[in-house]
């Protein structure tokens, strides 16, 4: 009896984690859904250029979440076990880290935004757009990298309502930026594409200054610098072991599309236009899928700590079980509307025409989505890092982007013979990494580091 009621209250606190998660989410799939709308009025063109520009952004949005990865598994499970002196520390060296790496990645893309987006294959004609919003949005992601990890830190602990509210905030400021400065209103110059970019960058900066102040509040008031006096090594190789193979398997997947991308550009700008809206359309239908895992793997984490690998396996199978249900029907919702969606973005016959064909398909194409993200990222809480890593590495690149050229170029099915490489991609990486969740392996990483840290504690004493 009280194991069901145990069960039963986890099961409502991952509904109260879920809920801000979700809007935390949703409110950033809405600024670069915002972006895309607002920057259709100038032409399709220019939502190309940004979307792949976009891209670039993202990949090295990845490299900052490397130590936000590392971030929230190791100090939910020293959340759970009540060690709040290493999780200090871990958090100290995680926002040195990030500081450093955001000032040198932001430098590099202010310097090298036109070089990166011509290696991409972007055509001349919409160069000058691309490359200005990326300069822009590259210069000022060193306020993100500081963000990710604040972020990262307040959700371990539970406290996921602060980056919710930073993300409203955010989007506001990003709303309220484009329609003053892409359109030029209220005696602001009409900027477009740059305008687009430099709201970006506000809504970025008003974002990391929030969590700084909640974090400051609610969580680690200061670091006692006594803690730090002996570099916390321990601390920062956990964030590595962790982050490492986590931001590997995240990073293979976005270099993997933005080589996808590079190909679809090669198919026409129509393609890589069609491919923009697409994309950001269907990040809506696996949204609260995405809400519902990364609340249970805080829960995972905590468990994980404390040996609770019964319940974490139960409560894992049972967010599993309703984030697939959740995408499915929003997939099958988009892929019925798909028309008048596309039909707000752009008055193109043929990318209303692709796009409604790459909804259906896409319905498909979540099911295996849904799946990888648990088990990856579940896998992930639970200490099991490695093994997501190298099925993740090993068919992103054989299936989703060999298969792919072989499919989309000299087969010539285009984009969507490339949404249906996509679809089996995940569907077969899912199936794999869902597999090694039932089988427990993961418990055996758990099992070795308790041991080990009971081996140190008695050495100590």
């Amino acid at each position: 009896m009280l194991y069901y009621k145990k069960m039963e209250s986890l099961r409502r606190q991952l509904m109260r984690l879920t809920i801000p998660i979700f809007m935390e989410i949703a409110l950033v799939a809405l600024v670069g859904f915002v972006d895309m709308f607002m920057l259709s009025s100038c032409g399709d063109g220019a939502v190309a250029a940004v979307g792949l520009a976009t891209q670039i952004v993202m990949l090295v949005f990845l490299v900052y979440r490397f130590a936000a990865s590392g971030v929230a598994v190791v100090c939910a499970q020293y959340h759970g076990a009540g060690l709040r002196k290493r999780l200090v520390q871990v958090v100290g060296v995680a926002l040195i880290f990030n500081a450093v790496l955001g000032f040198v990645v932001s430098a590099f893309l202010y310097f090298n935004a036109e070089a990166i987006l011509r290696m991409m294959g972007l055509r001349d004609e919409l160069m000058s757009e691309g490359a200005a919003y990326l300069r822009i949005a590259g210069a000022f992601s060193f306020f993100q990298a500081l963000g990710f990890t604040f972020s990262a830190s307040l959700r371990s602990v539970d406290r996921v309502k602060s980056p919710m509210v930073a993300t409203a905030v955010a989007n506001i400021v990003n709303v309220v930026g484009n329609y003053l400065l892409i359109y030029g209103h209220c005696g602001c110059p009409a900027l477009g594409v740059v305008g687009a970019a430099w709201a970006t960058a506000a809504s970025q900066v008003v974002s990391m200054a929030i969590l700084l102040v909640h974090h400051t509040r609610v969580h680690i008031r200061r670091y006692p610098l006594v803690w730090f006096k002996v570099f916390p090594w321990r601390e920062f190789t956990g964030i590595f072991k962790i982050g490492l193979p986590a931001i590997g398997e995240e990073m293979s997947y976005c270099l993997s599309q933005a080589v996808t991308i590079y190909f679809i550009n090669q198919i026409s700008t129509e393609a890589l236009t069609t491919r923009t809206y697409v994309a950001n359309s269907v990040m809506f239908t696996y949204l609260f899928g995405v809400s519902v895992v990364q609340a249970g793997d805080i829960l995972v984490g905590h468990l994980v700590g404390q040996y609770r690998y019964k319940a974490a396996y139960i409560l894992g199978n049972f967010f599993y079980r309703r984030a697939l249900v959740v995408s499915l029907c929003c997939s099958g919702a988009l892929a019925l509307a798909g028309p008048w969606v596309l039909g707000l973005l752009t008055q193109n016959s043929e990318i209303i025409r692709l796009g409604t064909i790459l909804f259906w398909i896409d319905c498909v194409l979540e099911i295996g989505r849904m799946r990888t993200i648990f088990a990856c990222w579940t896998l992930r809480a639970a200490g099991d890092v490695l093994y997501p890593m190298v099925i993740g590495i090993t068919f992103q690149w054989v299936i989703a982007v060999g298969l792919f050229w072989v499919v989309a170029i000299p087969m010539g099915f285009g984009l969507v013979g490339a949404w249906a490489v996509f679809a089996l991609d995940e569907n077969v990486r899912g199936c794999i990494l869902v597999h090694r969740w039932h089988a427990k392996e993961w418990t055996v990483a758990s099992e070795t580091k308790r041991k080990s840290s009971e081996v140190n504690a008695s050495f100590v004493r």
